[in-house]
């Protein structure tokens, strides 16, 4: 790999708003912010919305709502390429006037055949140059009822290579880059063209993206040179599977980075975990953001495609939740307890998430058992009832709360009385704590009893006792 200066650095990201943020999209920001980070470099960051069609504001706004929530700040931008149309129609007149672009009035269905007639002689599909100008070559009368596309003179000699950052050499025979279009009949430019000039103008120094773009990086360079403008570097990143070696998508669950907010997960576990998708330092597995951006650098970045490992992303968040402290967790959690219907006046958050946060992976599991303590009971079932309400267990709970009533409150007090009444009463410990667990929360399993009605409090403990 080349070293950068630290001087010079400016990478990219340069996501289509036709959709969420994705993973692959985000791992690709992240790389791309690290690198300029730890170079001390700049991170731009490009809204390349010139497919009309499918872009949406709703589609940018999710873009800027995964970077906000990932941390990965832009020193420039957003830049949206729809408001610098008349950049790039300057920069087609430039290359029309040096010879290196040319009108080209076939039509679609032209060019199909072309490609047809190629295929059929076991060649390459492409267009055949019919328009392009050559010395001596006439070309033939212009239609009159037909706007031309604008095709970029693409080198017919030669071939075009780079040293990629991740993967090493890679090498294009010039005979296989046909003259693509790089403005249509209306005058609009086309993606490789507006990335091109993008990259020249906004002085982009290394582009880290997606290895689906490999083949475009030829007719990128290409035109770079043409117009005289200086190289970048390129790393293409390989993909990211699902669990079962598939292209990672939908159907093997939430694929948006959003999504992963709405089901628990902390952005800083994310970046963690996004960070090891295809990069390593040694066997580290967890990191903090300052540590990676230091570690950070091109050379450690894998060539071979990356697993998705759900379970591994829960082992991750599990860790920075614990991380976190129970205040700040609590903070976290707390409006997803209100969203379940939860009261959070009726225990300490900070001693609830205490209790329960070892048996989440999630913050929505966090709240889920946090629900033991801000919701109603449950109401147990006839068969639950019958079950573990026992005439011995009845006497028991009915000496357990009318000694309650003169306790101090405290789970050491309530963990000695449970022992008094199991021994007065001569019952093991599910004998009691079942229907403890039973009439306090509906449920016949929780965290440990004497802390569950330490936290509850005592007097809605004895209520309930009483009510039951």
């Amino acid at each position: 790999m080349t070293q950068a200066s630290s001087a010079t650095v400016r990478t990219r990201f340069a996501p289509s708003p036709t959709g969420y943020l994705h993973l692959g999209g985000a791992r690709t920001a992240l790389y791309s912010w690290a690198y300029a980070r730890h170079h001390k470099g700049t991170f731009v960051l490009r809204i390349e919305d010139t497919d009309v069609e499918r872009s949406t504001p709703e589609a940018v706004q999710a873009i800027l709502d995964g970077m906000a929530w990932l941390g990965l700040d832009a020193d420039e931008g957003p830049f949206y390429q729809m408001q610098r149309m008349d950049r790039y129609r300057e920069v087609v007149g430039q290359l029309l006037a040096s010879g290196h672009a040319y009108h080209c009035y076939s039509s679609p269905e032209e060019v199909e055949a072309m490609r047809e007639k190629a295929r059929a002689a076991g060649l390459k599909p492409r267009y055949d140059g019919t328009w392009r100008p050559e010395p001596g070559k006439v070309l033939p009368p212009v239609p009159a009822d037909r706007k031309p596309v604008v095709r970029f003179r693409n080198p017919t000699e030669g071939s075009t290579g780079w040293n990629d950052l991740i993967k090493g050499p890679i090498v294009f025979s010039n005979t296989e880059l046909d003259d693509l279009i790089i403005a249509r009949p209306d005058g609009t430019p086309t993606y490789n063209f507006c990335v091109v000039v993008d990259d020249w103008d906004m002085r982009i120094t290394h582009v880290l993206r997606g290895d689906d773009h490999v083949n475009n990086t030829p007719r990128q360079i290409n035109i770079l040179r043409a117009l005289g403008a200086p190289l970048p570097q390129y790393g293409h990143l390989p993909m990211i599977l699902g669990p079962d070696g598939q292209k990672l998508s939908k159907r093997h669950g939430a694929v948006s980075v959003m999504d992963y907010d709405r089901q628990g997960y902390l952005p800083d576990a994310m970046i963690n975990y996004l960070a090891r998708l295809g990069w390593s330092h040694g066997d580290d597995e967890l990191f903090g953001r300052a540590e990676f951006v230091e570690w950070f650098d091109a050379q450690n970045l894998s060539r071979s495609a990356a697993q998705w490992d759900p379970q591994k992303l829960n082992w991750v968040n599990a860790h920075y939740m614990r991380q976190l402290g129970d205040d700040a967790l609590g903070q976290r959690v707390a409006p997803r307890i209100a969203a379940r219907g939860g009261d959070l006046t009726q225990a300490s958050l900070p001693a609830v998430v205490a209790l329960v946060k070892d048996r989440a992976e999630t913050l929505e599991q966090l709240a889920d058992a946090a629900m033991l303590f801000f919701g109603a009971p449950e109401q147990p079932g006839e068969e639950l009832l019958q079950q573990h309400l026992t005439e011995a267990a009845r006497q028991a709970l009915a000496d357990f709360t009318r000694q309650a009533e003169a306790l101090e409150w405290s789970r050491e007090n309530i963990s000695a009385l449970i022992k008094q009444v199991l021994k007065a009463h001569g019952l093991k410990m599910p004998q009691l704590a079942i229907p403890l667990r039973l009439a306090v929360t509906g449920r016949t399993q929780t965290p440990s009893i004497d802390a569950v009605l330490e936290i509850i409090g005592k007097e809605t403990v004895l209520k309930r006792l009483k009510q039951f």
